[in-house]
């Protein structure tokens, strides 16, 4: 993975595990101008998107895709040359991380062949607040880590080396690798434009970058912890903020 795509990563979840796996304050991107830090192996996506841009999916607007990647999207039109008004269309490829990480030349933004007219601004709506079961569990087994506001991230769950981990919901993955060594094997899935799913501690990964997977879809295996523990590390977030899962898993 190269340093561009570590990057956008890092800033869409950044050391989930070492905040909720150690049980350690961290500070996040978005809260601090100051560069993480993260290994340059890897390269272009499976889907040919270089790293650190991301390719426009059907139903995509600019504001959505800086969400998903934990970005403003000032910042995100600034990058590509845009305006927050300027629509973008399906195949546009985004530059989705600051160019100052950059170290490769970007890829031109291919021109489509037609640009569709952006629907209107949606008033903004109130934060929602969790619906118990609209997540289905990743993983059934003990709950090893919980969710703690302002200490951890997402909650650890217990389970069987090999054991399939699922998806929660149906969505399409926008990242899947090996990018944070925290979390090893590490899945991110991004279910509408507020809602984003992440599964870390996989021992091997069943999906690729771009995929479109339903709910309870196999993604992963369960791997271990540092301390040998087989186990996950699942997260979400709402709005771009962490939210306790066992709001939105059932029961």
């Amino acid at each position: 993975m190269t340093v561009k795509r570590q990057h956008v990563v890092t800033q869409l979840l950044v050391s989930l595990a070492a905040a909720s796996m150690l049980g350690a304050c961290t500070t996040y991107p978005w809260e601090t101008t100051q560069a993480p830090t993260y290994r340059t192996q890897g390269g272009a996506a499976a889907n040919g998107v270089p790293a650190g841009f991301y390719r426009v999916n059907p139903g995509d607007t600019l504001q959505s895709v800086a969400g998903a990647f934990g970005q403003h999207a000032q910042d995100v039109a600034t990058w590509n040359g845009l305006t927050l008004s300027s629509p973008v269309a399906p195949g546009q490829v985004l530059r989705v991380g600051p160019p100052s990480f950059a170290q490769t030349t970007p890829v031109p933004t291919p021109t489509p062949s037609t640009i569709p007219v952006p629907p209107p601004a949606a008033a903004p709506a109130a934060p929602a607040a969790p619906v118990q079961g609209v997540l289905a569990w990743p993983l059934r087994g003990p709950i090893l880590k919980p969710f703690v506001p302002g200490r951890t991230k997402g909650i650890v769950i217990g389970g069987r080396p090999g054991d399939q981990v699922r998806a929660a919901a149906a969505g399409r993955v926008v990242y899947a690798g090996t990018g944070i060594e925290a979390y090893g094997p590490l899945v991110i899935i991004k279910h509408d434009d507020t809602l984003i799913t992440a599964y870390g501690q996989n021992s091997r990964l069943l999906v690729q970058e771009g995929d479109a997977v339903a709910q309870g879809q196999p993604i992963g295996e369960v791997g271990a912890d540092n301390n040998g523990v087989p186990s996950i590390q699942f997260e979400v977030r709402k709005d771009g903020k962490p939210v306790d899962p066992l709001g939105w898993l059932p029961r």
